[in-house]
């Protein structure tokens, strides 16, 4: 198979500049044509990119940077293609006669024009191939932008899962086009000084924020409740939610509660803010609250969260979310709560977080947040199966399933409501762990996924604070998780008491 790229040589970026696209773990050659400009940008866009590099990047580069085409950079064409992708927004040659003819379009339009308008009117864009041929959707899919920084690191960002989009209709695997809305946006879009100016100005005001402050600050939220819970009624009404207290220089998230041997326990994420680091952690439960310490459980060189728990075969088994190590590992309890062994390696050689299984109609199914290298940690869902816990795991025919900032990372416990099965999920339209969505999943087999948010659950009222981003119940014990601000020292409180006070004290706080 040969690749060939149509790409505008005025603006050409640092992503174009590739020799091979991955598709399947095979490198496919990549030839790109280079063609006229039919749009003019921005005055000034590639001094602004050079300016946020310097400032929001720390000097590194980005994709989204202009690509000087030398002689060394202009290859050969190699020969005819057998797909062409269109990043123009030039109308196709009709005499074109390959057989696969790729365009991305970005909120309906075609361009980076289209996608730049999208970001300066202050969302990225919906994402939608389609095949020019015949003007079908091949695929569509919303990026979630919690890494994108300033104007270029959104555009990067969109290009970037846009390839992963590309990458997966061109391994001719059958794909699920979900129904996606575009973003309503203000449709008022600011002009690109103007936004990197305001893109440094928030950079500025987080760095303040940084050096009074922990960021980002979760805590667990707790209760009992003998009534219907959250599942039942859609929202955080119901008994008063508890926080569970931390020493102020952790934080806690991703509550995840059992109850074994009698006793019951939340095991979480505890992150201390002067190691950086995540390990896992637990603290028992009775009747009342929480009783004793909180106990480390399990710690790796590597950054752990997400303690997914499951029982088979009459042992308990955790997978903590360990991603950055690349694979997805088991661990089984061998003295609860404390002791712990790596067990064995279920996936290994990929990104995939928060990783959440479940038992359907006779096989195993594991869903996780997966990432291809670039891009957004939050907008693509992988699903694996397998008959039994150890494996082998499977992927499904159609990964990534989802690609949707909005319903596509895990965030709890699987449930069985009336026959039906449901997952939560978070909605990361709005920054990382921002809201909660409940779906019901109304189809899942080795090839086939759909899935329907019912619910949507934000800080309120009944949650005070910023962000929510998981959800479980054991027995009588639900348990959620937010963010709040802490600064890092007591004298800060006392000399900005309303800093503290005030959920808009730090509106652009990190995840």
């Amino acid at each position: 198979m040969i690749i060939e790229f149509r790409c505008e040589r005025e603006h050409a970026r640092r992503w174009m500049d590739r020799e091979t696209l991955s598709i399947d773990g095979r490198d496919v050659p990549v030839q790109i044509a280079w063609t006229a400009t039919t749009e003019s940008r921005p005055t000034g866009l590639d001094a602004l990119f050079e300016l946020e590099r310097m400032v929001l990047h720390r000097g590194k580069h980005s994709g989204a940077e202009k690509l000087k085409i030398t002689p060394e950079r202009t290859r050969a064409r190699t020969g005819t293609a057998d797909a062409i992708i269109d990043f123009t927004g030039a109308a196709r040659d009709p005499g074109c006669s390959v057989r696969l003819y790729l365009r991305p379009l970005f909120n309906g339009a075609a361009g980076e024009n289209a996608a730049l308008a999208a970001i300066l009117a202050g969302d990225l864009p919906l994402i939608e191939i389609v095949n020019d041929v015949d003007g079908a959707v091949l695929d569509r899919g919303h990026p979630s932008g919690e890494i994108a920084t300033g104007l270029s690191g959104a555009l990067e960002t969109v290009m970037a899962r846009t390839l992963t989009m590309v990458a997966a209709i061109l391994s001719e695997r059958p794909r699920i086009v979900p129904q996606l809305a575009r973003p309503a946006g203000d449709n008022i879009g600011r002009q690109p000084a103007a936004y990197v100016a305001r893109g440094l100005a928030v950079s500025i005001a987080k760095e303040i924020y940084r050096l009074c402050c922990y960021a980002p600050h979760w805590h667990i939220g707790w209760r009992f409740n003998d009534g219907a819970g959250v599942w039942q009624t859609g929202n955080l009404s119901g008994p008063r939610w508890n926080v569970l207290g931390d020493p102020g220089n952790h934080f806690y998230a991703d509550p995840f509660p059992i109850k074994w041997q009698g006793r019951t326990f939340v095991f979480f994420e505890d992150l201390d803010h002067r190691v950086g680091k995540g390990i896992i952690s637990a603290i028992e439960f009775d009747d009342a609250g929480p009783i004793g310490e909180v106990v480390p459980v399990l710690e790796e060189p590597w950054h752990l969260s997400y303690p997914f728990l499951i029982e088979d075969d009459g042992a308990v088994w955790m997978i903590p979310e360990s991603s950055v190590h690349g694979d997805v590992a088991l661990y089984k309890c061998v003295r609860f709560p404390d002791k712990w062994e790596r067990h064995a390696t279920l996936l290994s050689g990929l990104e995939l977080a928060d990783a959440t299984i479940t038992r359907h109609n006779g096989l195993h199914y594991l869903f996780g947040a997966w990432r291809d290298g670039t891009g957004g940690y939050s907008d693509s869902l992988a699903i694996y199966y397998a008959e039994h816990l150890l494996g082998p795991w499977l992927p499904h025919a159609s990964n990534p399933v989802l690609i949707d900032r909005a319903s596509a990372r895990p965030a709890g416990n699987f449930v069985t409501i009336n026959d039906k099965l449901w997952r939560p999920v978070q909605d990361c339209a709005d920054g990382y762990g921002a809201a909660l969505r409940l779906a019901e999943i109304v189809e899942l087999s080795p090839t086939t996924f759909k899935q329907i948010v019912r619910h949507s659950l934000k800080p309120g009222p009944a949650w005070p604070g910023r962000k929510l981003h998981t959800l479980n119940r054991c027995g009588r014990l639900e348990v959620i998780d937010g963010s709040r601000v802490q600064p890092k020292t007591h004298a800060f409180t006392r000399r900005f008491p309303s800093a503290v006070l005030s959920p808009r004290a730090s509106p652009h706080a990190a995840r």
